[in-house]
């Protein structure tokens, strides 16, 4: 594709042209002229910051972006919502059924909701997820929201991308041990006791500020609880104003620079990591005829010498 092209397909994007957005996404995911892409977007954009909404399969979590979606709404704000569901390990197909979920906004051109499959990837979020948001900024929705897979030890990538991590949890599944044992408690900036009108949320919600009260520190942002129903729709504004207080912490604490800083660290990892990735594969290919005894090869040595002739160094220390 012609750069001439392209960069008539980006200055629509920033004109808020639905269909140009759509297809930058979907070119930035399969990977078709991405550094082009988000170079341009990336000089347009302010970085706006990005609400990430996690927690276990069947907690609630589409139904409370739907809510606060609405809330923005209310407040005449756009909206770019990004979605991330599993993928088969082997179909490699998505259900991708937050659109069916959120048919509120679906018809409302004003809020925008990208569905993507994780395409493998461990993590909570895809390699493009971070992209994707900044292409929505760029098509001018102010609020950004991520809603990602489940919550667990390997899924815990939420935190490079939202400004403000919110764990939803349900009372009366042990999600509050469970998010204990998974190390949740530092990941959340607001954790939410959803479906608050079932028994057991009240205790759940002092458990989780018990171990908030043994693992804070008294200094900077404590999470607080919030209980929220949607089925009664209550809780739904405390959170939001939850929300807000967060992000004006963010902002005034200078915490926003301290983790997008990281979230750089994060991304351009990522790119050395493609590098690395091809660089390695090219010279293992070519190596390969050097090990004729696999069963006594020493793994160490091997990545040793190949480094070494690769990069014309000594061997790494070990």
């Amino acid at each position: 594709m012609n750069k001439e092209t392209l960069d008539q397909w980006i200055e629509r994007l920033f004109k808020g042209d639905r269909r140009a957005t759509a297809k930058l996404i979907s070119w930035v995911e399969d990977d078709i002229e991405r550094a082009y892409i988000m170079r341009s977007v990336l000089k347009q954009t302010e970085h706006r910051m990005v609400v990430g909404i996690t927690g276990p399969p069947g907690a609630g979590k589409s139904s409370l972006v739907e809510m606060l979606t609405k809330l923005y709404r209310d407040k005449d704000e756009r909206v770019g919502i990004v979605a991330v569901d599993p993928s088969s390990p082997y179909s490699g197909g998505a259900i991708l059924g937050d659109r069916i979920r959120m048919q509120a906004h679906g018809t409302d051109r004003d809020v925008f909701i990208r569905s993507l499959g994780t395409r493998g990837h461990l993590g909570g979020v895809t390699r493009s997820t971070s992209y994707i948001l900044r292409i929505l900024e760029g098509a001018g929705y102010g609020r950004l929201v991520l809603e990602t897979v489940g919550v667990g030890q390997s899924e815990l990538e939420i935190m490079q991308i939202a400004d403000t991590v919110v764990v939803v949890l349900n009372p009366g599944t042990g999600d509050g041990i469970q998010a204990i044992k998974a190390g949740i408690m530092e990941v959340a900036d607001i954790f939410v006791v959803n479906k608050s009108d079932l028994p057991g949320a009240e205790r759940m919600k002092g458990d989780i500020e018990m171990m908030l009260n043994l693992s804070c520190n008294g200094s900077g942002w404590r999470p607080p609880v919030v209980l929220t129903s949607v089925t009664n729709e209550t809780g739904l504004e405390n959170l939001f104003e939850k929300i807000e207080a967060h992000r004006a912490y963010m902002l005034e604490s200078g915490q926003k620079d301290v983790r997008r800083k990281e979230h750089l660290r994060q991304q351009v990892w990522r790119h050395w990591e493609d590098k690395l990735q091809a660089t390695f594969d090219d010279v293992w290919q070519a190596a390969q005829g050097e090990f004729r005894d696999v069963q006594k090869a020493d793994p160490y040595e091997v990545a040793g010498a190949l480094w070494a002739e690769r990069f014309k160094e000594d061997k790494w220390d070990e």
